[in-house]
């Protein structure tokens, strides 16, 4: 009943409806989460999940927003939060608004939080996202998808999300069923102000065991130069795309802040939805593969 109730609320802010919403796992979720911290619960307050932001996600989902006139492109979009609730608005609707206007369908993922206090915070969410990946491919006809264009896109938190998925090469964590797990990560993926890559002591190196990989799909990195230490998480990864030649591009604004998404802010980082566009066009993602 919580999660139908957070469910019915995100739909209800959002502009246009999902045409269909898709729970991952109908036959029950993975593994168990830690009880969130009082820490946690003082960030999240109160109220829980308010317009735009939803946490205590236990039933994670994807909701479809199908193109009028779909390329054949899909994208399934990750909101930010920190692991303790999603910015349903900002990082997730309005997205999903923008990438319909340009003839891809988006696909908005509820994963699951909060999970600001597991050890592995981001665990639980990228298992949300791989069974993600699989749906989207194994919906391709009916939703009118080509499954060798489905890329993924997350902000902050969504951003280390959608970065793990993209570029770990460990196991599975769960059990995986024929025919809805398929074993391929993102066809492309955009990276936007993410980060959690970089020793924190040691901003110019890797965390031990972190590298891009040879097979890295092509990324799109985005960012504002007075966002912190994210600059530099976003031009370490793109340095590890071009020291093996791997395709990427890499936008970083002067001013602009966290948390821009597809808020508008009257600078030049305004400019970075139409620069993602014009990159997926330039890379073949937005024209039928051959």
């Amino acid at each position: 009943m919580r999660f139908l109730t957070l469910l019915l609320l995100a739909l209800a802010t959002s502009a246009s409806a999902a045409e269909t919403v898709l729970p991952l796992w109908p036959e029950g979720v993975p593994g168990k989460r830690v009880e969130p911290s009082k820490s946690t619960l003082d960030k999240i307050g109160p109220k829980g999940s308010t317009a735009g932001h939803e946490t205590f996600v236990n039933d994670p989902s994807i909701a479809v927003y199908p193109a009028a006139n779909p390329n054949g492109a899909a994208v399934i979009v990750c909101p930010g939060g920190g692991y303790w609730f999603l910015s349903t608005n900002n990082e997730g609707t309005g997205v999903c608004e923008w990438l319909n206007s340009i003839g891809v369908t988006a696909l908005l993922l509820r994963y699951r939080t909060p999970t600001s206090d597991e050890t592995l915070p981001y665990n639980y969410p990228v298992q949300d996202l791989q069974r993600s990946l699989g749906l989207v491919r194994a919906h391709a006809k009916a939703w009118q998808i080509d499954p060798k264009r489905v890329g993924v896109i997350g902000f902050s938190a969504g951003g280390n999300l959608v970065g793990h998925a993209s570029w770990d090469r460990t196991p599975r964590t769960y059990e995986q069923k024929t025919g809805v797990d398929d074993p391929r990560g993102p066809d492309f993926t955009i990276f936007v102000y993410g980060g959690g890559f970089l020793e924190p002591e040691k901003k110019l190196s890797f965390r031990e065991g972190f590298s891009v990989p040879a097979d890295a799909p092509p990324c799109f990195f985005v960012v504002a130069h007075d966002d912190k230490a994210n600059p530099i998480e976003a031009a370490e990864l793109y340095l590890g795309y071009k020291r093996q030649n791997l395709p990427a591009e890499i936008h970083i604004y002067s001013q602009g802040g966290h948390g821009f998404g597809t808020r508008k802010k009257n600078l030049p980082v305004d400019g970075w939805l139409k620069a993602a566009k014009e990159w997926m066009e330039v890379s073949g993602f937005l024209k039928a593969s051959k």
